[in-house]
């Protein structure tokens, strides 16, 4: 049996195989920012007994969004529908960790509220995307964030984390790449600060360290993980020097004893997989030399890579993105080496339950 179907321990949890599904940014939604039926039935179908799921990117901060038909957790009245999902997972056997991002700057006013500026580390021109009403629209020019303003950001995680623990999640994976506002702060192409937030370093991943020890206050380091991209590129980003920068990343995150550290490989840009790009898993390879504990790998796998990373160690766990959106049963699929449905990406983001909750199971095909 390939390794990939063995058993594994992420904080206090034991699984039953290491098939992971990825956080995934769908956009159904609901009006406010809330989950729906529709999302607890996606949610649903892609847990099974001793899986283990990663919930899609969710709004920490009133003005953290980038997406139209995002969920959030900056409200209280968006608990519930976040418990319909993570009662839905908890039937099926399985956990699920919520994830909590800010866009920082990859947004747009239109999906702002009241219309205001979107914020990041600095003002500076960029390019990337955001999704309105208008559909897939320039992000709007950002403003920089005010120290004061960066400390009540680091409280909107801990209060948003507060509330994941009510709606029922299992721990709390914050989501520090792809661009988005960790990401941004990390990275010296879109951190041009010269206080505690710039320049070094450690003061570029001060604003990841205070948000993910406001986490462990409420959770415990057990129950909660970091999301890194070494090798993104997605809404303009770059780095002088990014081996350095993520692996102090890594070795400063090692010291906190996380559930896990997720890495996602270079075929991966932002949202979109690049089909072009090598799938050799560099990132996992580079940070695995300085994060010794457990390690989720992300980014173009099939279940032939995904097994390779798992026997060389330089993993622990794959997170399946376009494979588990069209296989809701597919860790059943990989035990059993049953084909494949194919993945319908028009329907990615944003829609109704087609492309979204009609993909057929092996059993119900057969």
């Amino acid at each position: 049996m390939s390794k990939l179907m063995s058993a594994v321990k992420i904080g206090p949890f034991n699984f039953s195989h290491r098939v992971v599904l990825a956080p995934l940014t769908r956009m159904r939604a609901e009006e406010g920012a809330k989950p729906g039926p529709l999302m607890a039935e996606y949610y649903a179908q892609r847990a099974s007994e001793g899986g283990f799921l990663i919930g899609e990117a969710t709004i920490a901060a009133e003005n953290g969004n980038g997406y139209l038909g995002a969920p959030g957790l900056y409200e209280d009245s968006q608990i519930a529908g976040w418990k319909q999902v993570t009662a839905a997972v908890h039937a099926k056997g399985a956990k699920i960790f919520l994830q909590l991002y800010h866009a920082g700057r990859q947004s747009n006013v239109d999906v702002q509220p009241n219309g205001s500026i979107p914020v990041g580390p600095s003002e500076i021109l960029h390019g990337g995307v955001a999704y309105t009403t208008s559909g897939w629209v320039a992000n709007t020019p950002n403003r920089a964030l005010t120290i004061p303003e960066i400390q009540d950001l680091v409280e909107s995680f801990r209060t948003a984390a507060i509330r994941g623990k009510e709606a029922g999640f299992d721990g709390v994976e914050l989501h520090a790449a792809n661009g988005y506002l960790f990401d941004q702060f990390l990275q010296d192409g879109s951190n041009k600060r010269t206080d505690i937030y710039g320049g070094s370093f450690e003061n570029r991943a001060r604003f990841l360290m205070e948000a993910t020890k406001a986490v462990i206050s409420v959770w415990g380091s057990e129950r909660v993980a970091v999301r890194i991209g070494p090798s993104g590129n997605w809404g303009d980003m770059s780095d002088s020097n990014p081996e350095g920068l993520f692996t102090y990343v890594a070795e400063e995150l090692a010291k906190l004893n996380l559930a896990y550290l997720h890495l996602i490989e270079p075929r991966i840009a932002g949202n979109i997989e690049d089909e072009t790009k090598n799938q050799a898993p560099v990132a996992s390879q580079l940070i695995r030399k300085h994060y010794k504990g457990t390690i989720i790998a992300a980014g173009g796998f099939n279940k032939e890579s995904a097994a390779a990373i798992i026997e060389a160690g330089d993993a622990d766990l794959v997170a399946f993105g376009r494979h588990f959106i069209a296989n809701p049963d597919l860790p059943e699929r990989i035990r059993n080496n049953w084909p494949l449905n194919d993945y319908d990406r028009p329907s990615f983001f944003g829609g109704t339950e087609v492309g979204y909750t009609d993909y057929p199971f092996y059993k119900q095909a057969a």
